[in-house]
């Protein structure tokens, strides 16, 4: 007989993290869910988000499974900062800025955090990674941490003053496009302080 605990652990080796709905979609109830993490079976992310104990996240195969998911977004925040490697915070969501009023996928395994960006603003400041054979569109490490400033009531001021700490030693002469990207973003007078601080 296929156990509730056996059930989980199928879903959650295919995807890595599930949803408690996707959870319990698949066979396994939220009483067995608390159950399975009370035994060390499962692991309990963030609320309502679950994986395998062992389970290593691994960042590029959720950038690529989002990318799919969300064909016009471009992966920002909390995801590009730790894709830039300018943070050790690893978020359980992958953060995609798409317009506003965009089409919002449901469903696809992979947590999503939409945030809206003007369309004018989407296209500026962003690369594109081949990642498993997906093109990844993802903002430069300039326009990344600009756009964390501009988002800091969103993630946190200390996530956007470590990103800022990371990218001055990790991208020196990349100064002037993170101010010019500060300036379109209106944040350059909050941003300067602390760039002053670092530098």
């Amino acid at each position: 007989m296929d156990t509730p605990a056996a059930k989980a652990c199928r879903l959650l080796r295919r995807q890595a993290v599930a949803r408690s709905r996707e959870l319990e979609a698949a066979g396994v109830s939220r009483t067995m869910l608390a159950k399975l993490v009370e035994r060390g079976t499962l692991r309990r992310v963030a609320r309502g988000v679950y994986s395998l104990p062992d389970a290593s996240p691994d960042v590029g195969h959720d950038l690529a499974r989002a990318a799919r998911q969300v064909p016009g977004g471009v992966v920002c925040l909390l995801s590009a900062v730790r894709f830039h490697r300018l943070t050790t915070q690893n978020p359980f969501e992958v953060w995609v800025a798409i317009p506003p009023n965009a089409w919002r996928p449901v469903g696809g395994g992979v947590p999503i955090r939409f945030v809206h960006v003007a369309r004018p603003h989407l296209a500026d400041g962003v690369e594109h990674h081949r990642i498993e054979g997906t093109k990844v569109a993802i903002t430069t490490p300039a326009k990344t941490v600009a756009d964390c400033f501009k988002f800091r009531n969103r993630i946190g001021t200390d996530v956007a003053i470590e990103a800022l700490k990371e990218f001055v030693q990790r991208h020196p002469g990349e100064i002037d496009a993170l101010l010019r990207h500060a300036k379109v973003a209106r944040v350059e007078r909050v941003i300067r302080p602390y760039l002053e601080s670092v530098a």
